[in-house]
């Protein structure tokens, strides 16, 4: 009976659609009794007897539709065992499996934190997520025992099978645990288990996607090829740099921008299975990232980009919110998508989806002073190369850093997906119905985090008027500059009066000087009289 009562909560939306229903069928009900009952019938008394029948039976209709679709929508949120704050109260493991096994197929390029951050809010959404992501040293020199297992290098890897998780602090631990063994010494967990997996399976890349189903991830992570490979970097006056981690300081060191990125050799190979996922993928998602040692490298390997380029599915770009040091100075929105179409071929992207720019001004500061800033938008040059832009609130704190917030990301992503099977009229079907649902809740959920932040700005600036809140940045800087002015006052002073200072000193000691002199001359006069 507990259960029973459950549906006519509030949270479960179905009393009214009930209500609609029980309202169409007294109305149908009066349209017959209305029939039987009376002997004669003008033609004004039946036209209002068949108005209350349509409608009685159009009421009847429309509420049986909705509670078959609310229905669902609940039994897909309750069975979503991934949302741990949630209480699952109804199991249905024929959704659980089934719904998200069929949701949209998604493939994400990239690597590092971006990656990781849209694979964390996509897991959310569905089970078919491919993560392709680069295999490289960067131009670091491996550890001694990682060499000594043959082991390609597998941080960007592991990151990924950690935002995959269902438990991601317990994955975490468990695959960055370093080995206390001497003869293990440098060596991970993570590192151990793939190269066991390898020897198991028998190939590297069946062992990752084998790895994706014993750890009980979300999706699987695929590298975008098995063979060595060095990330190198041009320099606009000719000088080549073959290690990732000197291109920032050559680039400043050399005061010239990067030409172009390469990877050594070129004669690679892709890695099975990453064609296929791109392929049949529905959404194919670039960056965001390092533009050019985790983003443009992965387009680079032969045959991907121009995998890419004939896909019918949505290519989407999620843009970086600030440049980064020595590889993307004051680089605008356009300058990022021209390198990666220069790169891998126009057509590579179709949408772009970018930050509104609505940070907090300290928090810019400090990247200001590590020698980064915002992302310029230059929406004018972005939509003369053809490419549709969609404005998302997309940054968020983290441990006082910017962030892109995972959920703002997939919802837009999902967003278009969504558009397109309404677009072929799916609205009833069950995925449409699951992605819909989940977008609903999590734009709630996004706004109400919004509206916080917003009261909490309120609560800070209550004294303050209308004019200081719009003009406050301004009002800083000319404060800033006037204190400068002040301070640069006070040291010519001071240089004057230690000049000054030193005049009258000069000035004393040459007075002391002649008196001393005169009285010489004096003393002598004396005693030549004497």
């Amino acid at each position: 009976m507990n259960g029973f009562f459950k549906w006519f909560k509030s949270e479960a939306k179905i009393k009214r659609w009930i209500f609609l229903m029980l309202v169409g069928i007294v109305f149908v009900c009066y349209g017959i009794a209305k029939i039987l009952v009376t002997n004669e019938i003008s033609f004004n008394e039946l036209a209002q007897i068949v108005l209350i029948f349509v409608v009685g039976f159009t009421f009847a209709i429309l509420s049986i539709i909705h509670i078959q679709r609310r229905t669902l929508e609940i039994l897909v949120k309750e069975t979503d065992t991934r949302e741990l704050n949630q209480k699952e109260e109804v199991k249905s493991l024929i959704f659980n499996k089934k719904v998200y096994n069929q949701g949209p197929k998604v493939v994400v390029i990239g690597g590092g934190t971006g990656l990781n951050t849209v694979l964390r809010g996509l897991k959310n959404y569905t089970d078919n997520i491919t993560a392709i992501v680069t295999v490289s040293d960067y131009g670091k020199q491996g550890e001694n025992n990682r060499r000594n297992l043959g082991t390609l290098p597998l941080d960007d890897i592991k990151d990924s099978f950690i935002a995959l998780s269902a438990n991601e602090n317990e994955m975490n631990c468990l695959l960055n645990l370093e080995m206390n063994n001497s003869q293990l010494a440098g060596l991970k967990f993570g590192d151990i288990y793939l190269n066991a997996m390898k020897e198991a399976v028998g190939d590297f890349s069946m062992s990752i996607q084998e790895s994706s189903k014993i750890l009980n991830m979300t999706g699987k992570v695929l590298p975008v090829t098995l063979d060595q490979i060095k990330i190198c970097a041009e320099l606009e006056d000719g000088t080549v740099v073959e290690s990732r981690d000197k291109i920032p300081e050559m680039v400043s060191q050399k005061v010239s921008k990067i030409s172009r990125i390469f990877i050594n050799p070129t004669n690679i190979r892709v890695a099975p299975g990453v064609i296929n996922a791109i392929e049949e993928a529905d959404a194919i998602v670039i960056g965001p990232g390092s533009l050019y040692t985790n983003v443009i490298p992965n387009l680079l390997v032969p045959g991907v980009s121009k995998a890419i380029r004939e896909s019918s599915a949505f290519k989407i770009y999620v843009s970086n919110i600030m440049t980064e040091y020595g590889q993307t100075d004051s680089y605008t929105l356009h300058d990022h998508i021209k390198a990666i179409i220069d790169h891998a071929g126009k057509g590579i992207i179709d949408y772009c989806i970018y930050d509104t720019g609505e940070i907090v001004p300290e928090y810019i500061r400090q990247y200001n002073k590590e020698g980064e800033e915002l992302v310029e938008q230059d929406v004018s040059k972005v939509k003369e190369e053809g490419i549709k832009l969609i404005q998302r609130n997309l940054s968020t704190i983290e441990n006082n850093r910017i962030r892109h917030n995972s959920d703002a990301i997939a919802t837009s992503i999902i967003q278009l997906i969504c558009d397109d099977l309404k677009f072929r009229d799916m609205q009833n079907d069950a995925q449409f119905i699951m992605l819909d649902s989940k977008i609903r809740d999590t734009k709630k959920k996004l706004k109400k985090d919004q509206n916080k932040k917003s009261k909490k700005k309120t609560r800070k600036k209550q004294t303050n008027s209308k004019f200081f809140e719009k003009y406050n940045d301004r009002i800083q800087s000319i404060q800033e500059s006037t204190n400068k002015k002040i301070i640069s006052k006070e040291t010519n002073t001071e240089q004057e009066e230690k000049i000054m200072t030193k005049e009258e000193k000069t000035n004393n000691n040459k007075e002391k000087a002649k008196r001393m002199k005169e009285t010489h001359k004096k003393i002598k006069k004396e005693k030549k009289q004497k």
